[in-house]
């Protein structure tokens, strides 16, 4: 078992709606509606606590409706780290339709102010040096808050980076350029947003394949890219290897990216084969698309959905992000 911090400096309480088709302008009913204490970092943890690791989840929330957090928190028995700020913390509407299609509603979240933010690095700095609180890895999940710019997260990383602390990341948009940048141990970015960072469509598996290679070459320890239906791609010093996912009903993909992030973390830090850490991690994302919420790796069939999930080794990658 392992000792794991997650970071979500822009959590959300999720309210997830399930309708049969979403009609713009008119009244839709829904089939169901869940409101649930998130943010992708929390989300992770949910799963890492399922896999029988010791987690704390930190970052920052809204003193005003902290709440679903705490009650949240109380369940999964996790240490509860987070900065409470003034204000709200933010309500993000997922909408998903019968066909699988998900439309996200996001607010922009709480603002963090320069004290709040100095809190937070000196609470991190007192447990990374404190060898009874040190986490074996910290996983950053999320987007940034008002108030934070990218420069700040690769500031972060670099700083956490500087202690030899593990630092696995899932973000998006300039704060994936600036993470890279910072070289973190590994980042988890779709194919769209790795598509933005390699400035070139990845609409082929060969052109996929290119920018995972680039990633790595970029100094991520393990690059790690999710492309849905199309599976998943882990270049790392173990290899380039793919794993194509059971073909399954979609009810939401909220959830699934978070769960692959987790899973994968859990891989790596139990020591386990690569060929078992890509086919358990991509089995248990994929099982997380059939409902709201992460995968559940106590699944009756989850056993089976491991079976059915084909990984391969691509071949052997070289320092410079190449294959060889």
């Amino acid at each position: 078992m392992a000792r794991i911090l997650t970071l979500t400096l822009n959590p959300a309480l999720d309210l997830s709606v399930g309708l049969d088709r979403l009609v713009l302008g008119e009244v839709n009913r829904t089939r169901e509606t869940h409101l649930a204490a998130a943010g992708k970092g929390v989300n992770v943890a949910r799963v890492l606590v399922d896999l029988g690791h010791d987690v704390s989840v930190s970052g920052f929330l809204g003193a005003d409706n902290d709440g679903p957090f705490l009650r949240a928190f109380e369940t999964l028995g996790v240490e509860d780290a987070f900065i409470r700020v003034p204000g709200e913390t933010r309500i993000n509407a997922k909408l998903a339709e019968a066909d699988g299609r998900v439309t996200d509603i996001n607010g922009p979240g709480a603002a963090i102010d320069a004290a709040a933010w100095q809190k937070l690095l000196e609470g991190l700095d007192t447990r990374v040096n404190d060898p009874r609180r040190r986490p074996d890895a910290l996983v950053i999940a999320g987007s940034l808050p008002p108030g934070l710019a990218a420069d700040d997260l690769a500031n972060l990383i670099a700083r956490l980076r500087a202690t030899r602390l593990p630092v696995w990341v899932d973000t998006s948009g300039e704060a994936l350029g600036a993470a890279i940048a910072s070289r973190p141990t590994a980042v988890k970015p779709n194919e769209h947003e790795l598509a933005a960072w390699a400035g070139a469509a990845l609409d082929t598996p060969a052109a996929r394949l290119k920018a995972a290679l680039k990633l790595y070459g970029a100094g991520v320890e393990e690059a790690l890219i999710s492309a849905g239906a199309q599976g998943v791609l882990w270049v790392s010093r173990r290899g380039a290897w793919q794993a194509l996912p059971p073909r399954l009903d979609v009810a939401s993909t909220v959830g699934a990216g978070d769960t692959l992030v987790a899973a994968m973390l859990h891989g790596v830090l139990s020591g386990h084969p690569p060929e078992q850490v890509l086919r358990l991690a991509t089995a248990l994302s994929a099982e997380s698309v059939r409902h709201v919420g992460v995968g559940n790796a106590r699944a009756a069939d989850f056993p089976t959905l491991q079976q059915q999930t084909r990984v391969r080794r691509l071949n052997d990658v070289d320092a410079g992000g190449a294959i060889a």
